[in-house]
């Protein structure tokens, strides 16, 4: 593991942000059950999940700042590390089922102990973290090796006493939802009640409640009686921040749709149906796979909504359905490699997105490891790379450019030398800080704003 900590001088909300953190193996062959494949901070912001493609659940925990290190923002240590998943046989269709972790969302703090839920591509589990570092001493029915005392030698009575003990982070799991998707599971949401919760896969939404397994609500359903009919798939969804009956979830054509549950028990008709007209004049054989929205993201106020495609990232008004407010484009430099990235499969990459913590920032990820972010009130935005090679204590991280043609600057990266085997796929942004955490292969790169 590599571990920096940095603390920079000046700065505010104009994306100057320094290097922090990486949590990671430095060797160059990385195996595939190490892979990143979701990362995401609880409510408060001190702790951090990542998920790995060996079914592994990793929890920073970040440290509070301290007296003797007072140069020092508090950092994130591994809290807890536990197997969430393991890979599975279904046997009545001759279908492996991988140990992945697609995603995970927390649930709010409820006592001293966390929560967390966690999705292969079949079964969702509620895992409860807690941790204990006092044990019981003293109790009058059993020795302190925990064996049994015979009652007739206890001549006194003893008032059992806590003793501080090194602290032991247990995971447990609570509950285990299965059998309730025939596809492969793509997005999980907990509803605002915080009672229930969404799970989404290629053909269909289903509603949770947390204490019940055994059952699901089918709310979303568009398998067509003949699967030669299938035209899309649902590819991310999500609840409404604050009106526990409005979820949104988007298509592979480009389309998302906004349902609500107090209009019918199953939402096949939409209350909001938002599209962006295209363009005739730029249509292209890959404008289809292009335009599939990859994620959707609400945003903290439950006034927007951000989509994610290949080539952009778009904000659209909940007022608006006839074409988003805002339009970002992360690499619009690749489009004139659409093939080449087509026959490497580079182009069915499902990149995130998230908002910060005030809406008037968004992060998405991009190749060669670089990662963007766009200021919504300024309208200025910077290209930064998440690497070891410039991951140096108290190092800003420099912006950079990518030349699309003719003479190339000094600083700049040619679009013909990007590794497109080192991708961003998977970004997280504190909810209340300028602290942002962003997966690269098999390492977790964590960075923050200069402070003063």
């Amino acid at each position: 593991m590599l571990k920096y900590t940095f603390k920079g001088v000046g700065g505010g909300n104009d994306f100057q942000w320094c290097f922090s953190q990486v949590k990671g193996a430095i060797d160059e062959d990385v195996a595939e059950a190490d892979i990143i494949s979701t990362v995401e901070f609880n409510y408060s912001g001190d702790l951090l999940a990542t998920g790995d493609k060996g079914g592994r659940v990793v929890i920073f925990q970040r440290e509070q700042e301290s007296k003797n290190r007072p140069h020092s923002r508090g950092e994130y240590n591994v809290y807890s590390t536990f197997q969430s998943h393991e890979p599975e046989f279904d046997y009545l269709k001759s279908l492996e089922i991988e140990e992945k972790i697609n995603k995970i969302r927390w649930l709010p703090q409820q006592n001293a102990a966390h929560s967390l839920l966690s999705t292969n591509d079949k079964t969702i589990k509620l895992w409860k973290i807690s941790q204990r570092d006092k044990r019981a001493e003293g109790y009058n029915l059993k020795d302190e090796d925990g064996r049994l005392r015979d009652p007739f030698r206890i001549t006194s009575l003893r008032v059992p006493v806590l003793l501080p003990m090194d602290r032991m982070v247990e995971a447990s799991p609570r509950r285990i939802f299965a059998n309730a998707h025939t596809y492969h599971i793509n997005s999980i949401s907990v509803n605002s009640d915080h009672e229930t919760y969404l799970s989404a896969d290629d053909l269909r939404v289903n509603l949770w409640h947390l204490e019940i397994t055994d059952r699901s609500f089918n709310i979303v359903d568009i398998k067509p009686a003949n699967m030669e009919e299938l035209t899309e798939v649902i590819t991310a969804a999500e609840c409404h921040p604050h009106q526990c009956n409005v979820f949104v979830y988007s298509s592979s054509k480009g389309t998302i749709r906004l349902c609500d549950m107090r209009a019918a028990a199953l939402c096949d008709r939409q209350s909001k149906f938002f599209e962006e007209p295209e363009d005739p004049s730029s249509r292209s054989f890959f404008s289809e796979i292009i335009s599939s929205i990859s994620d959707v993201k609400f945003s903290h106020s439950g006034r927007y909504m951000m989509t994610r495609d290949y080539l952009s990232v778009k904000v659209w008004d909940l007022n608006m359905e006839n074409r988003p407010v805002e339009t970002y484009q992360v690499h619009e430099y690749l489009r004139s490699k659409l093939c080449s990235l087509y026959e490497n499969d580079c182009i069915f990459d499902k990149f995130e997105c998230c908002w910060n913590g005030s809406d008037s920032a968004i992060m998405t990820g991009s190749y060669n490891n670089f990662f963007r972010m766009f200021d919504r009130n300024t309208r200025r935005d910077i290209t930064l790379e998440a690497s070891r090679e410039n991951s140096k204590p108290r190092a800003i991280l420099k912006a950079r450019k990518v030349s699309t043609g003719g003479k190339r600057k000094k600083d700049e990266i040619s679009v013909d030398s990007l590794d497109f085997n080192k991708k961003i796929l998977h970004t997280a942004w504190h909810p209340k800080e300028n602290v942002i955490a962003v997966a690269a292969t098999n390492n977790l790169y964590i960075f923050q704003d200069k402070i003063n």
